[in-house]
């Protein structure tokens, strides 16, 4: 008969995968990382595929062949019924007797605070919130991008420092710094030479985010248009967190809020200094912090949280990834 450990977590994001095996102790017996995890690109089995290489080498390292728990935070898992497909099919793998998927968001949320109480807002190469009580409410946005009223994330600065420098090179916007910035870091010398070169695919899409710096340098440099840009996501990071902490009753409660993902995690100074400017006004309770954790910590202690682990078992944990 095989060994079996407590916790299986998972961290699976679009660029990469986070695992770990955690023993009932608190003791992190193995670690490994995988390849991203895009399900709507190459489907939900060969997703899985990607978590399961990471998953095999881990409990390898671990001499373990199941666990008790697997807490799988995971990119793409929007809706309940996304979480369910997606439990389902980690659930098919054996690899622990219960499964809880939830959206990776949750993992930042939980390894940024001491329990499962508070709202983390994530910007990265788009933007999401979530928040979570120790009685199991939560509260989450479908965060899919304009069709679900989103603004923000690096992706979407990327293309609002382009619309404005378009528009600012042929005379239909006001005069911007980012009309040569942009260009000029792709070597090129105009606008127009820019998007002839994104639409023909001489710059590949892909290389888009590469812009999101250019912003900020440019607004750093007092460029009005720049500055305009990172308010306004400054608004909307704060206006996500308050909503959620509105429906959670807990805006009137000290309550944590977690800055994560890599936009926010960089502490460009006119967009943190914006964020909790607003926040002091709009939720004067709340309490910002950037998470520095790794957020597979989150999910191994959504699953401690799940099993019932004592707190010093949670402090173990945690000991392991913050030294």
């Amino acid at each position: 008969m095989g060994l079996t450990a407590c916790v299986l977590a998972v961290d699976a994001g679009n660029s990469k995968t986070d695992v770990a095996v955690v023993a009932a102790d608190g003791n992190v017996l193995a670690t490994a990382r995988g390849g991203g995890f895009r399900p709507p690109v190459v489907g939900v089995e060969a997703a899985v595929d990607k978590v399961a290489d990471a998953v095999g080498r881990a409990f390898a390292a671990a001499g373990v062949t199941s666990v008790d728990h697997v807490s799988a935070c995971l990119a793409n898992a929007d809706f309940p019924v996304e979480e369910e497909q997606l439990a389902a099919a980690l659930h098919a793998r054996a690899w622990g007797a219960s499964v809880e998927v939830r959206n990776d968001t949750f993992a930042i949320l939980r390894a940024g605070v001491t329990e499962p109480r508070g709202v983390a807002v994530v910007c990265g190469a788009g933007i999401n919130c979530v928040g979570m009580r120790p009685d199991g409410h939560t509260a989450r946005f479908p965060a899919l991008g304009r069709i679900s009223g989103d603004w923000g994330g690096g992706w979407g600065l990327a293309e609002e420092a382009l619309w404005h420098a378009a528009r600012a090179e042929d005379g239909r916007g006001v005069p911007t710094a980012l009309a040569h910035a942009l260009p000029a870091h792709f070597g090129l010398s105009s606008m127009y030479a820019l998007i002839e070169a994104l639409h023909l695919d001489h710059v590949p899409t892909a290389r888009r985010h590469e812009l999101t710096p250019v912003l900020f340098t440019t607004a750093a440099a007092g460029d009005p248009v720049a500055r305009s840009i990172v308010d306004r996501l400054a608004d909307e990071v704060v206006t996500m967190a308050t909503v959620a902490l509105t429906r959670l009753d807990l805006l009137d409660e000290e309550t944590p809020v977690l800055l994560g993902g890599g936009v926010l995690a960089a502490r460009q100074p006119q967009l943190d200094d914006g964020v909790r400017e607003l926040l002091a006004v709009r939720a004067p309770k709340a309490v910002p912090q950037v998470v520095t954790a790794p957020p597979v910590l989150g999910a191994a202690l959504l699953g401690l949280d799940r099993t019932g682990a004592a707190p010093e078992v949670h402090e173990r944990v945690r000991a392991y990834y913050e030294g």
